[in-house]
């Protein structure tokens, strides 16, 4: 399936710019979207919750900081980057009884809006931009003159320009400088969870682990496993895209690729396809989000025993002491 794709020339800086806008946030993505919009000249203030510990950060960065309302009250696109779990509440307490018809809301990720945990008034817009990267390289990336490719998407167009805002907006993030390309809310949704689950984050970390451990069962000691399983695989990916996964072929050895073409399809194989069509399907009905919402309403319980149990794993605490010795390394 083709996707369109935008740039500089195809958006209109002078739309985002006539437009008072909030950012609802200060994390990640929130600090980025701030400080991107206003170095592009646009009118921007940070809503944040009294007492929130951004504050004076984002207000030494150069950014009107004010209460959640009043940020929803003044503008007229509202970028709500607060955590997935607490957006629902966040909207229905602070934002919501402050929209005007003909205002914007957009979002960077679509779980909210995808899976009906916000409804927006008919008389208001909802877009979306999603830079395709963490907060920080979207920041950096724009100070060093170019951005992270973003997915812009339009859920529901009140205004009849909804989609030229979107595309502004974009633009004053930095991502019509790489490239904005047309999706849909579920498309962003659906493959941002599958992507995260199943390769980025689930399967690459379930992957990294499962080798550590294979090696140290084996009698092989931790500080080699680490290297072999953990440390080197930047460098890999790396390669993979800055150039592809042909260009990473071409750069190993005879005796690496041999093995990839062999080894690869044992560990990645039809079961493994089979779990992954499982894990789209969960995101496809619904299943993920009860789950994980019913787990923030318990206080996270299972998230957290998770994490504690990594945050223990045999492999972080090789992975710290190597990363010690590295001088390039900011502590």
């Amino acid at each position: 399936m083709a996707v369109t794709i935008y740039y500089e020339e195809d958006c209109n800086p002078e739309v985002i710019k006539g437009k008072k806008i909030a950012v609802i946030g200060y994390g990640s993505q929130g600090h980025a979207h701030a400080l991107n919009l206003k170095d592009s000249g646009c009118d921007v203030r940070v809503g944040l919750r009294e007492g929130s510990s951004s504050a004076e950060a984002a207000r030494e960065a150069g950014l009107n900081v004010v209460s959640v309302e009043q940020a929803a009250e003044e503008a007229d696109v509202i970028m709500i980057l607060v955590p997935d779990e607490i957006q629902a509440k966040v909207y229905e307490e602070q934002i919501a009884p402050h929209l005007h018809a003909g205002d914007t809301l957009a979002f960077a990720h679509g779980f909210n809006i995808h899976y009906g945990y916000i409804t927006a008034p008919e008389d208001v817009n909802v877009i979306m931009c999603a830079p395709k990267g963490p907060g920080h390289i979207v920041r950096r990336q724009y100070t060093e003159g170019s951005g992270v490719p973003d997915l812009a998407c339009v859920h529901q167009d009140a205004t009849g320009d909804a989609w030229d805002i979107a595309l502004s907006y974009c633009w004053g993030v930095g991502g019509a400088r790489t490239g904005i390309i047309k999706a849909t809310f579920a498309q962003e949704t659906e493959e941002d969870l599958f992507g995260e689950q199943a390769v980025l984050c689930g399967g690459l970390v379930e992957l990294v682990k499962a080798g550590f451990e294979t090696l140290v069962d084996a009698g092989y000691p931790a500080e080699l496993a680490y290297f072999e399983c953990y440390h080197e695989m930047k460098m890999i990916v790396d390669l993979m895209y800055e150039s592809g996964i042909h260009f990473m072929n071409y750069s190993i050895s005879n005796t690496a690729e041999y093995g990839e073409y062999y080894a690869g399809p044992k560990v990645i194989n039809d079961e493994s396809r089979a779990a992954m069509k499982e894990i789209l399907e969960r995101i496809q009905n619904g299943d993920f989000a009860r789950e994980f919402v019913a787990d923030c309403n318990n206080d996270h319980k299972w998230l957290l025993e998770q994490r504690e149990a990594i945050n223990s794993h045999e492999i972080e605490k090789t992975g710290e002491k190597i990363r010690s010795m590295f001088t390039w390394i900011k502590k």
